[in-house]
């Protein structure tokens, strides 16, 4: 390798030019012949399908008849044309729900980033209903009110004063007494 770590190209400057001009010169020389073919084979298809017309020698009774079939040609090439036209329309319109099926089996479906929005109650509210209903929102309004059931406060006493009657034997006939299991 050589320094700097570049490689040496396998063909040379001067040989990578010749070659792109003998391409080059080799396509033109193509694309002329493709020319000339496609104009040959247009000569040929309309002397087949349009014969050549010699109108000097034709009556006026014989000019009208090639005038008739001439209009009756185009009026049935125009009615191939258009039914072309419509199976050309028809296979694309098929082809797309075709694609969309495809498109929707595969379920790829691009989801777009959405921005977190901050709005307010009565904001969504109108926005969702439109803003000729303007009718304010108020969550609390439609609550039942419950009634708290007020407990029952118990005495409040010291807890000192509750050991020392549960202490002895009267305390523990009193628990007897109550059903409640003894300590």
């Amino acid at each position: 390798m050589s320094e700097g770590g570049e490689k040496k190209p396998k063909i040379t400057a001067s040989r990578r030019l010749l070659l792109k001009t003998l391409m080059l010169a080799k396509a033109a020389v193509m694309l002329e012949n493709e020319t000339k073919e496609k104009k040959d084979e247009k000569v040929k298809i309309m002397a087949e399908r349009v014969p050549p017309l010699d109108c000097g020698r034709m009556s006026l009774q014989e000019l009208q008849e090639l005038c008739k079939q001439m209009h009756h040609k185009i009026d049935v090439i125009d009615e191939e044309r258009y039914d072309f036209e419509v199976k050309v329309v028809k296979n694309n319109k098929e082809i797309e729900g075709l694609a969309q099926k495809i498109f929707d089996l595969k379920g790829k479906f691009k989801r777009p980033n959405l921005k977190r929005v901050r709005i307010s109650a009565d904001a969504m509210l109108g926005a969702l209903l439109g803003s000729t209903h303007k009718a304010s929102l108020d969550l609390r309004a439609n609550l039942k009110s419950v009634k708290k059931e007020e407990e029952k406060e118990k005495e409040v006493t010291d807890w000192r004063k509750n050991v020392e009657a549960m202490s002895g034997m009267e305390g523990r006939k009193k628990l007897f007494d109550s059903g409640a299991p003894a300590q």
